[in-house]
């Protein structure tokens, strides 16, 4: 018996087997899969997926024994993967010089062997699709042409997993950055809205006593520092809203009906004002009602925000097809310049200067309503006539 020999890239190749996180894992279907039909094809009693590690070979899927591992320095498959050939085929171990006296032979009466390195992207052999049998015999060309197509087969399977577990990694990342950039938004949020609050109130606490003390003062520069208070404020309170509705996409999707959700916008909006109309009612049906309210209720606060005329008018809409559930928020208002609206959805970015309180806007809302509507499965798309209106269409997957 000759044992095999190391490959020149040895360790790289030993680090490129365990970068697949496949050694001493449980049989799956789809390698098993594998193994039962080269057995079928090649009409052999024992098919193998083997995986070399330093000193053994690990059996990913073993069919026709018992057994998972066995020791790497009297394998056919340290020879096979040593081989320049597509397919290393031994047609009658036992007058082999290599393997005429191998336990291998001996103890589980086996005579043949075919063997076909798993050679993975980078070049490097992983192991084999192996098959034996316990007579001597050959090949047909379909039966070796089988073989080296399965292991390709063989070897997609084991890079769709190194991809997944890449993904799955990548996400759990992106999964805790999210989170401590959660807890990050909400402390400073937290931390910077009381000295804020502070600000704008001494503020105006000072502007009173100088207008009493000194009525002939020019307050302009308390002026400007009450309205960066109140527009910092406004940044921090949007922030926090984007982060908490990213939350209400993992609420569960339950059935409603559109006229309560109208109802609790009239409510949390305080609109008790005849001007606000549903235009038509519905039934929903498995639909996350928590991310649809905030969406209407970011859309229908900027129509009132934004409308400078004396009697506001806004309305909600409803329609639907096979696929996605569609809303229109529609209002009167003083309409979108067009050169504002291929920007309008993009974070930081206004319609308006100021809204008819003289509250200047962050572009926060807006970008948030987009990114939960993408996330819902729908569009957004916004049609607007300056002097006349703005309608808002929004769709929902169903």
């Amino acid at each position: 018996m000759i044992n095999p020999n190391l490959p020149p890239n040895e360790l790289k190749r030993l680090n490129a087997v365990k970068r697949y996180n496949l050694l001493d894992t449980l049989p799956e279907e789809d390698y098993d899969n594998i193994t039962t039909l080269v057995a079928t094809i090649c009409k052999v009693p024992i098919s193998l997926i083997t995986l070399l590690d330093e000193d053994r070979n690990f059996l990913k899927s073993h069919y026709g024994i018992d057994f998972n591992e066995s020791p790497r320095d009297i394998s056919f498959c340290g020879h096979a993967i040593l081989s320049n050939e597509p397919i290393l085929i031994v047609e009658d171990a036992t007058k082999d010089v290599r393997f005429h006296d191998n336990p291998i032979i001996t103890e589980n009466n086996v005579s043949f062997y075919a063997g076909v390195p798993l050679i993975n992207p980078d070049g490097y052999a992983l192991g084999t699709l192996c098959v034996y049998d316990n007579t001597p015999r050959s090949f047909t060309q379909e039966q070796k042409d089988a073989l080296i197509i399965l292991a390709k087969q063989v070897v997609q399977l084991f890079e769709l997993r190194l991809k997944n577990k890449t993904l799955n990694d990548t996400l759990h990342t992106l999964e805790e950055r999210h989170d401590m950039l959660n807890t990050f938004a909400n402390k400073v949020s937290h931390d910077l809205k009381s000295p804020l609050a502070n600000i704008t109130s001494l503020t105006s606490l000072f502007k009173d006593e100088l207008k009493a003390s000194h009525p002939e003062i020019d307050l302009e520069y308390l002026n400007y520092i009450e309205e960066s208070a109140d527009t910092l404020r406004a940044y921090i309170d949007g922030i926090l809203k984007h982060y908490k509705s990213e939350k209400l996409i993992h609420k569960d999707k339950i059935e409603t009906k559109l006229e309560d959700v109208f109802n609790s916008i009239k409510t949390v909006l305080n609109l008790n004002d005849s001007n606000f109309k549903l235009l038509k009612t519905a039934s929903l049906n498995n639909v996350n009602t928590y991310a649809l309210k905030q969406i209407l209720l970011n859309l229908v606060d900027n129509a009132y925000k934004y409308n400078f005329k004396t009697l506001p008018e806004v309305s909600i809409d409803f329609d639907e097809n096979k696929t996605h559930y569609i809303f229109y928020v529609k209002d009167n208002g003083n309409g979108i310049k067009p050169e504002k609206l291929p920007i309008l959805f993009e974070l930081f970015h206004t319609a308006h200067h100021e809204d008819s309180k003289g509250n200047k806007g962050t572009g926060i809302g807006l970008f948030t309503v987009k990114s939960l509507i993408n996330k819902l499965g729908g569009t957004i798309t916004v049609e607007s006539t300056v002097g006349i209106g703005t309608t808002f269409r929004f769709t929902v997957a169903k």
